[in-house]
Protein backbone atom coordinates (compact mmCIF):
# COMPACT_ATOMS: atom_id res chain seq x y z
CA UNK A 1 0.00 0.00 0.00
CA UNK A 2 1.52 3.40 -0.62
CA UNK A 3 1.26 5.77 1.85
CA UNK A 4 -0.94 8.55 -0.02
CA UNK A 5 -4.68 8.41 -1.55
CA UNK A 6 -4.92 8.67 -5.09
CA UNK A 7 -6.03 12.48 -5.83
CA UNK A 8 -8.36 13.55 -8.10
CA UNK A 9 -9.04 17.25 -9.33
CA UNK A 10 -12.41 17.84 -11.14
CA UNK A 11 -14.24 21.38 -11.87
CA UNK A 12 -16.93 22.84 -13.81
CA UNK A 13 -20.73 21.92 -12.69
CA UNK A 14 -22.08 19.42 -10.60
CA UNK A 15 -23.00 16.95 -13.65
CA UNK A 16 -19.75 17.77 -15.16
CA UNK A 17 -17.73 17.19 -12.01
CA UNK A 18 -20.02 13.87 -11.69
CA UNK A 19 -18.93 12.75 -15.06
CA UNK A 20 -15.03 13.72 -14.69
CA UNK A 21 -15.25 11.63 -10.99
CA UNK A 22 -16.83 8.76 -12.69
CA UNK A 23 -13.91 8.47 -15.69
CA UNK A 24 -11.20 9.06 -13.20
CA UNK A 25 -12.63 6.56 -9.71
CA UNK A 26 -13.90 4.49 -12.10
CA UNK A 27 -12.42 1.60 -10.73
CA UNK A 28 -13.00 2.64 -7.14
CA UNK A 29 -16.88 3.41 -7.70
CA UNK A 30 -17.34 -0.28 -9.10
CA UNK A 31 -15.17 -1.60 -6.05
CA UNK A 32 -16.69 0.32 -3.24
CA UNK A 33 -20.43 -0.55 -4.77
CA UNK A 34 -19.83 -4.45 -4.91
CA UNK A 35 -18.02 -4.00 -0.80
CA UNK A 36 -21.12 -2.31 0.15
CA UNK A 37 -23.74 -4.59 -1.58
CA UNK A 38 -21.81 -8.10 -0.06
CA UNK A 39 -21.52 -5.70 3.66
CA UNK A 40 -25.05 -5.47 3.52
CA UNK A 41 -25.74 -9.18 2.34
CA UNK A 42 -23.97 -9.83 5.52
CA UNK A 43 -25.16 -8.02 7.50
CA UNK A 44 -29.21 -7.51 7.36
CA UNK A 45 -29.70 -9.44 4.21
CA UNK A 46 -32.09 -7.48 2.35
CA UNK A 47 -33.32 -8.06 -1.42
CA UNK A 48 -32.70 -5.54 -4.03
CA UNK A 49 -36.32 -5.91 -4.22
CA UNK A 50 -37.21 -4.39 -0.92
CA UNK A 51 -33.84 -1.91 -0.85
CA UNK A 52 -35.62 -0.56 -4.31
CA UNK A 53 -38.24 1.38 -2.40
CA UNK A 54 -35.92 2.84 -0.40
CA UNK A 55 -33.68 4.33 -2.68
CA UNK A 56 -36.39 5.53 -4.51
CA UNK A 57 -38.12 7.02 -2.10
CA UNK A 58 -34.64 8.69 -0.73
CA UNK A 59 -34.12 10.20 -4.24
CA UNK A 60 -37.17 11.95 -3.90
CA UNK A 61 -36.30 13.46 -1.22
CA UNK A 62 -33.09 14.68 -2.80
CA UNK A 63 -35.00 16.04 -5.17
CA UNK A 64 -36.92 18.33 -3.40
CA UNK A 65 -33.44 19.34 -1.23
CA UNK A 66 -30.92 19.47 -4.19
CA UNK A 67 -31.83 18.07 -7.52
CA UNK A 68 -28.47 19.32 -8.71
CA UNK A 69 -26.62 16.88 -6.67
CA UNK A 70 -28.76 14.18 -8.15
CA UNK A 71 -27.14 15.66 -11.61
CA UNK A 72 -23.57 14.99 -10.55
CA UNK A 73 -24.54 11.33 -9.57
CA UNK A 74 -26.51 10.62 -13.18
CA UNK A 75 -22.65 12.21 -14.30
CA UNK A 76 -20.91 10.13 -12.28
CA UNK A 77 -23.16 6.80 -13.47
CA UNK A 78 -22.57 7.85 -16.93
CA UNK A 79 -18.81 7.87 -16.41
CA UNK A 80 -18.30 5.02 -14.32
CA UNK A 81 -20.60 2.67 -16.10
CA UNK A 82 -22.06 2.38 -12.47
CA UNK A 83 -26.27 2.56 -12.20
CA UNK A 84 -27.51 5.39 -10.81
CA UNK A 85 -29.80 3.74 -8.18
CA UNK A 86 -26.34 1.56 -7.14
CA UNK A 87 -24.68 5.23 -6.55
CA UNK A 88 -27.82 6.33 -4.18
CA UNK A 89 -27.61 2.94 -2.62
CA UNK A 90 -23.97 4.45 -1.37
CA UNK A 91 -25.64 7.16 0.17
CA UNK A 92 -28.40 5.73 1.24
CA UNK A 93 -26.98 2.22 2.75
CA UNK A 94 -26.16 3.59 6.73
CA UNK A 95 -30.24 4.20 6.79
CA UNK A 96 -30.88 0.67 5.70
CA UNK A 97 -29.27 -0.86 10.00
CA UNK A 98 -29.81 1.11 13.40
CA UNK A 99 -26.06 -0.95 13.52
CA UNK A 100 -23.54 2.18 12.79
CA UNK A 101 -21.14 1.65 10.70
CA UNK A 102 -18.15 3.59 12.48
CA UNK A 103 -16.66 4.94 15.57
CA UNK A 104 -14.74 8.09 15.03
CA UNK A 105 -13.22 10.60 17.78
CA UNK A 106 -12.69 13.96 16.43
CA UNK A 107 -11.75 17.49 17.93
CA UNK A 108 -12.04 21.26 16.93
CA UNK A 109 -9.37 24.10 18.22
CA UNK A 110 -9.94 27.43 17.50
CA UNK A 111 -8.06 30.70 18.06
CA UNK A 112 -8.71 31.84 21.24
CA UNK A 113 -7.22 28.85 22.57
CA UNK A 114 -4.20 29.73 20.15
CA UNK A 115 -4.04 32.97 21.83
CA UNK A 116 -4.80 32.07 25.27
CA UNK A 117 -1.28 29.57 25.19
CA UNK A 118 0.84 32.24 24.09
CA UNK A 119 1.33 30.61 20.57
CA UNK A 120 0.51 32.88 18.32
CA UNK A 121 3.03 33.65 15.68
CA UNK A 122 2.71 36.44 13.24
CA UNK A 123 2.14 35.85 10.42
CA UNK A 124 1.94 32.27 10.88
CA UNK A 125 -0.30 30.70 8.22
CA UNK A 126 -2.20 27.98 10.78
CA UNK A 127 -3.34 30.51 13.36
CA UNK A 128 -7.25 30.40 13.13
CA UNK A 129 -8.63 27.10 13.74
CA UNK A 130 -7.54 23.02 13.62
CA UNK A 131 -10.27 20.36 13.12
CA UNK A 132 -9.70 16.24 12.63
CA UNK A 133 -10.36 12.84 13.82
CA UNK A 134 -9.80 9.42 13.78
CA UNK A 135 -11.66 7.85 10.83
CA UNK A 136 -12.44 3.96 12.23
CA UNK A 137 -14.43 1.32 10.44
CA UNK A 138 -13.98 -1.37 7.78
CA UNK A 139 -10.28 -1.14 6.54
CA UNK A 140 -11.40 -2.41 3.16
CA UNK A 141 -13.16 0.53 2.55
CA UNK A 142 -9.00 1.87 2.04
CA UNK A 143 -8.89 0.20 -1.25
CA UNK A 144 -12.04 2.97 -2.79
CA UNK A 145 -10.89 5.96 -0.85
CA UNK A 146 -9.01 8.96 -2.38
CA UNK A 147 -8.71 12.74 -2.20
CA UNK A 148 -11.20 14.36 -4.24
CA UNK A 149 -10.78 18.27 -5.34
CA UNK A 150 -14.16 19.62 -6.53
CA UNK A 151 -14.30 22.98 -8.05
CA UNK A 152 -17.96 23.85 -8.69
CA UNK A 153 -18.65 26.75 -11.10
CA UNK A 154 -20.95 29.33 -8.44
CA UNK A 155 -19.82 27.59 -4.89
CA UNK A 156 -16.66 27.50 -2.85
CA UNK A 157 -14.31 24.86 -4.05
CA UNK A 158 -13.45 21.98 -1.34
CA UNK A 159 -11.24 19.13 -0.77
CA UNK A 160 -12.52 15.48 0.95
CA UNK A 161 -10.95 12.29 1.86
CA UNK A 162 -13.62 10.20 0.72
CA UNK A 163 -14.54 6.80 -0.74
CA UNK A 164 -15.10 7.28 -4.41
CA UNK A 165 -18.67 7.71 -5.37
CA UNK A 166 -20.31 9.61 -2.23
CA UNK A 167 -21.90 13.37 -3.20
CA UNK A 168 -19.67 14.47 -0.22
CA UNK A 169 -17.60 13.89 3.27
CA UNK A 170 -14.84 14.72 5.45
CA UNK A 171 -13.18 17.98 4.16
CA UNK A 172 -13.02 21.35 4.26
CA UNK A 173 -13.88 24.35 1.48
CA UNK A 174 -11.99 27.82 0.70
CA UNK A 175 -14.29 29.73 3.06
CA UNK A 176 -12.91 28.41 5.82
CA UNK A 177 -15.61 25.54 6.45
CA UNK A 178 -14.56 22.32 7.63
CA UNK A 179 -16.61 19.31 8.97
CA UNK A 180 -15.78 15.74 10.75
CA UNK A 181 -18.22 13.23 10.64
CA UNK A 182 -19.00 11.09 14.09
CA UNK A 183 -21.62 8.04 14.18
CA UNK A 184 -24.40 9.64 17.03
CA UNK A 185 -26.83 6.22 17.87
CA UNK A 186 -30.46 7.59 18.39
CA UNK A 187 -33.45 7.29 16.85
CA UNK A 188 -33.31 7.00 12.60
CA UNK A 189 -36.14 6.43 10.21
CA UNK A 190 -35.37 4.34 6.57
CA UNK A 191 -35.69 7.63 4.20
CA UNK A 192 -34.65 10.97 4.29
CA UNK A 193 -31.85 13.24 2.61
CA UNK A 194 -28.94 10.92 3.18
CA UNK A 195 -26.43 12.77 5.24
CA UNK A 196 -23.90 12.97 2.68
CA UNK A 197 -26.12 15.56 0.95
CA UNK A 198 -26.46 17.84 4.03
CA UNK A 199 -22.59 17.28 4.81
CA UNK A 200 -22.01 18.61 0.64
CA UNK A 201 -24.49 21.50 1.37
CA UNK A 202 -22.23 22.53 4.45
CA UNK A 203 -19.31 22.83 1.94
CA UNK A 204 -21.22 25.35 -0.47
CA UNK A 205 -21.82 27.70 2.42
CA UNK A 206 -19.74 30.65 4.23
CA UNK A 207 -20.44 30.50 7.87
CA UNK A 208 -21.68 28.82 10.87
CA UNK A 209 -24.97 29.83 10.32
CA UNK A 210 -24.81 28.55 6.91
CA UNK A 211 -23.93 24.76 7.79
CA UNK A 212 -27.23 24.99 10.37
CA UNK A 213 -29.18 25.76 7.68
CA UNK A 214 -28.31 23.21 5.65
CA UNK A 215 -28.51 20.89 7.83
CA UNK A 216 -32.10 21.90 9.00
CA UNK A 217 -33.05 22.50 6.15
CA UNK A 218 -33.47 18.34 5.06
CA UNK A 219 -35.94 15.76 5.84
CA UNK A 220 -33.15 13.95 7.39
CA UNK A 221 -33.20 10.15 7.53
CA UNK A 222 -30.32 9.20 10.53
CA UNK A 223 -28.44 10.96 13.49
CA UNK A 224 -25.01 11.90 12.91
CA UNK A 225 -22.55 14.13 14.70
CA UNK A 226 -20.94 16.82 12.80
CA UNK A 227 -17.58 18.30 13.87
CA UNK A 228 -17.07 22.18 12.28
CA UNK A 229 -14.39 24.15 12.36
CA UNK A 230 -15.69 27.62 10.97
CA UNK A 231 -14.79 31.77 10.45
CA UNK A 232 -17.24 31.56 13.62
CA UNK A 233 -15.11 29.30 15.60
CA UNK A 234 -15.25 25.52 16.44
CA UNK A 235 -19.18 23.97 16.39
CA UNK A 236 -20.28 20.91 17.04
CA UNK A 237 -23.70 19.88 15.62
CA UNK A 238 -25.43 16.79 17.32
CA UNK A 239 -28.17 15.77 14.39
CA UNK A 240 -31.16 14.16 15.48
CA UNK A 241 -33.86 13.46 12.95
CA UNK A 242 -36.30 16.25 14.41
CA UNK A 243 -33.63 18.41 15.94
CA UNK A 244 -30.04 19.73 15.35
CA UNK A 245 -28.29 21.09 18.37
CA UNK A 246 -25.34 23.21 18.20
CA UNK A 247 -22.56 22.94 21.01
CA UNK A 248 -20.12 26.15 21.01
CA UNK A 249 -17.38 26.75 24.24
CA UNK A 250 -17.02 30.36 23.44
CA UNK A 251 -14.85 30.67 26.83
CA UNK A 252 -12.07 27.96 25.55
CA UNK A 253 -12.71 27.37 21.41
CA UNK A 254 -12.05 23.96 21.95
CA UNK A 255 -14.40 20.78 21.23
CA UNK A 256 -14.32 17.23 21.09
CA UNK A 257 -16.78 14.36 20.35
CA UNK A 258 -16.89 10.62 20.08
CA UNK A 259 -20.05 8.56 20.14
CA UNK A 260 -22.54 9.80 22.65
CA UNK A 261 -24.88 12.58 22.92
CA UNK A 262 -23.52 15.47 24.58
CA UNK A 263 -26.01 18.15 24.55
CA UNK A 264 -28.14 18.62 27.68
CA UNK A 265 -31.18 18.19 25.64
CA UNK A 266 -30.21 15.11 24.07
CA UNK A 267 -28.17 12.91 26.85
CA UNK A 268 -31.38 11.28 27.52
CA UNK A 269 -30.97 9.18 24.33
CA UNK A 270 -27.83 8.04 25.14
CA UNK A 271 -29.75 5.04 28.03
CA UNK A 272 -31.83 3.98 24.83
CA UNK A 273 -28.41 2.43 22.77
CA UNK A 274 -25.58 0.44 23.51
CA UNK A 275 -22.26 2.41 23.81
CA UNK A 276 -20.44 2.21 20.53
CA UNK A 277 -16.79 1.26 20.73
CA UNK A 278 -16.03 2.79 23.82
CA UNK A 279 -17.23 5.93 23.34
CA UNK A 280 -17.17 7.38 26.60
CA UNK A 281 -13.55 6.33 27.77
CA UNK A 282 -12.30 7.88 24.11
CA UNK A 283 -13.91 11.26 24.87
CA UNK A 284 -12.80 11.60 28.40
CA UNK A 285 -9.00 10.72 27.18
CA UNK A 286 -9.18 13.05 24.74
CA UNK A 287 -10.39 15.77 26.67
CA UNK A 288 -7.46 14.65 28.80
CA UNK A 289 -4.77 15.10 25.71
CA UNK A 290 -5.73 18.05 24.11
CA UNK A 291 -7.66 20.27 27.07
CA UNK A 292 -5.39 23.58 27.21
CA UNK A 293 -3.39 22.89 23.74
CA UNK A 294 -2.26 25.26 21.71
CA UNK A 295 -1.60 25.24 17.44
CA UNK A 296 1.75 24.23 17.44
CA UNK A 297 3.18 24.77 13.95
CA UNK A 298 3.71 21.26 13.44
CA UNK A 299 0.26 20.19 14.78
CA UNK A 300 2.20 17.93 17.27
CA UNK A 301 -0.04 17.70 20.29
CA UNK A 302 -3.23 16.53 17.47
CA UNK A 303 -1.25 13.66 16.14
CA UNK A 304 -0.04 12.73 19.54
CA UNK A 305 -3.43 12.49 20.62
CA UNK A 306 -4.79 10.78 17.51
CA UNK A 307 -2.20 8.34 17.63
CA UNK A 308 -3.01 7.23 21.74
CA UNK A 309 -3.08 3.89 22.78
CA UNK A 310 -4.24 3.71 26.09
CA UNK A 311 -6.93 0.87 26.19
CA UNK A 312 -5.77 -0.54 23.43
CA UNK A 313 -7.14 -2.07 21.14
CA UNK A 314 -9.78 -0.22 21.82
CA UNK A 315 -7.82 2.86 21.82
CA UNK A 316 -8.44 6.50 20.11
CA UNK A 317 -6.12 4.65 17.76
CA UNK A 318 -7.77 2.25 17.21
CA UNK A 319 -6.60 -1.42 16.35
CA UNK A 320 -8.47 -5.09 15.46
CA UNK A 321 -10.05 -6.64 18.41
CA UNK A 322 -11.95 -9.68 19.43
CA UNK A 323 -15.36 -8.05 19.96
CA UNK A 324 -17.85 -10.43 18.30
CA UNK A 325 -19.44 -7.34 16.74
CA UNK A 326 -17.01 -4.32 15.77
CA UNK A 327 -13.99 -5.93 16.29
CA UNK A 328 -13.03 -5.66 12.53
CA UNK A 329 -12.75 -1.96 12.71
CA UNK A 330 -9.84 0.07 12.63
CA UNK A 331 -8.71 3.71 12.30
CA UNK A 332 -8.75 3.70 8.42
CA UNK A 333 -7.09 6.81 8.15
CA UNK A 334 -6.41 9.92 10.10
CA UNK A 335 -7.11 13.79 9.39
CA UNK A 336 -6.19 17.12 10.88
CA UNK A 337 -7.66 19.48 8.88
CA UNK A 338 -6.27 23.46 9.00
CA UNK A 339 -8.75 25.46 6.37
CA UNK A 340 -6.98 28.81 7.08
CA UNK A 341 -4.20 27.30 5.20
CA UNK A 342 -5.89 25.44 2.66
CA UNK A 343 -3.70 21.72 4.07
CA UNK A 344 -5.24 18.12 4.77
CA UNK A 345 -2.84 16.14 7.11
CA UNK A 346 -3.84 12.92 6.45
CA UNK A 347 -2.31 9.53 7.35
CA UNK A 348 -3.48 6.68 5.65
CA UNK A 349 -4.19 3.52 7.79
CA UNK A 350 -3.85 3.81 11.78
CA UNK A 351 -1.50 6.86 12.55
CA UNK A 352 0.92 5.07 14.97
CA UNK A 353 2.26 3.26 11.92
CA UNK A 354 1.80 5.86 8.81
CA UNK A 355 3.04 9.31 8.94
CA UNK A 356 0.79 12.15 8.25
CA UNK A 357 1.37 13.59 4.54
CA UNK A 358 0.23 17.01 3.16
CA UNK A 359 -2.70 17.72 0.65
CA UNK A 360 -3.11 21.18 -0.22
CA UNK A 361 -6.60 22.39 -1.56
CA UNK A 362 -4.69 24.90 -3.99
Amino acid sequence: MTTRYREIDVAGSCRQMGQQIGEAARDEVRGFVSVAFERMRQTIRISRERLQPIISASTAFVQEYSPDLLQELQGMSAGSGVAFDDLMFLQIRNQLTADMDRGCTSFSVGQSVNTRQGNTRQGSTRQGSVVGQNWDNDPELDAFTVVLRRRPTDRPAFMSVTQAGLIAYIGFNEAGIAACLNSLPAPSRAVGVPHYFTLRRIFEGHTLDDAVHAVTSAQRAIPANIMLATPQGPADLEVTIDRVHVLQDNQHDFLTHTNHCLHPQLIHINDQFDELIQSKPRLKRIDELLSGTGLSPDLAPFKAALRDHQDFPRSICRHANDHPQHGFWETVFSVIMVPESGEMHLARGTPCQNEYEIYRLN
